[in-house]
């Protein structure tokens, strides 16, 4: 039965898993057609692809046995991001390309070094140790690349850059995989994936709160300023007309 139970919480998992990495696909046909990344943030993406490469990698046989479902679906997600990574590469300013090429770089980096000391230098559980240890702390960064967003949400009480498929398939994500690494004693999934869970409340609770704002007023441009003060200015004279008239 609970062979079972772990198999049907890692099918959802990964059904789960699927719709969040599709999830932003909103946000990159939105990024396309107006050609800019606006204040959407490249880093979490970033973020993800390391964590699907070092999940997927914890997931192999030769590494963690009983756990093909956890490279499968990282494996997708990998393929995934790296397409929203490359998106997002071609439309944002060059500062922020910058920081994106560079975190990249390090992304890449880091998988490489895991990849080399677990396949030349680790055997048995001394490799699923350090696999899972890697996969787990990044996992937790990725989980928790969002805060940023979340920060903005605060402070501008909108919405508009959280999107809210996003936040409801990271919860349900972390729960499905929290409770497949609790019913496979495997703490390298359920940590970071509760660390996820609970975040993803977080996220729910803020767009419940914050929903039905639009953010700041939206500024007056400098056509409708100039209208405004001829107006007043108009407004004004009409005044004295009168006062004159009336004298």
């Amino acid at each position: 039965m609970e062979n079972t139970l772990h198999f049907v919480f890692g099918i959802f998992g990964n059904v789960s898993a699927l719709f969040l990495f599709l999830a932003p696909v909103i946000t990159f046909k939105r990024i396309v057609m107006n050609r800019s990344t606006e204040q959407f943030s490249g880093i979490p993406y970033v973020m993800t692809l390391l964590n699907c490469l070092l999940s997927a990698w914890y997931g192999m046989p030769f590494v963690s046995p009983n756990n093909v479902l956890v490279s499968t679906i990282n494996g997708t997600g990998a393929a995934i991001e790296i397409i929203y990574v490359m998106i997002f590469l071609v439309f944002a300013p060059r500062k922020e390309k910058g920081k994106i090429l560079g975190l990249l770089s390090l992304v890449l980096a880091v998988f490489a070094i895991v990849v080399f000391v677990s396949l030349f230098a680790l055997h048995g559980n001394g490799r699923k140790f350090f696999c899972g240890l890697a996969a787990t702390i990044f996992s937790i960064v990725m989980y928790g690349s969002p805060l940023t967003i979340i920060r903005t949400v605060i402070k501008t009480k909108s919405v508009e850059f959280m999107p809210f498929f996003l936040s409801l398939f990271v919860f349900f994500c972390g729960t499905s995989w929290f409770i497949f690494g609790l019913l496979g004693k495997d703490p390298f999934v359920a940590i970071p994936n509760g660390f996820g869970c609970g975040l993803g409340t977080v996220q729910l609770i803020l767009y419940a709160i914050y929903h039905k704002n639009k953010g700041q007023a939206k500024k007056s441009s400098p056509d409708e300023s100039m209208e405004i003060e001829a107006s007043n200015g108009k407004s004004h004279q009409d005044k004295l007309s009168m006062q004159d008239e009336q004298v």
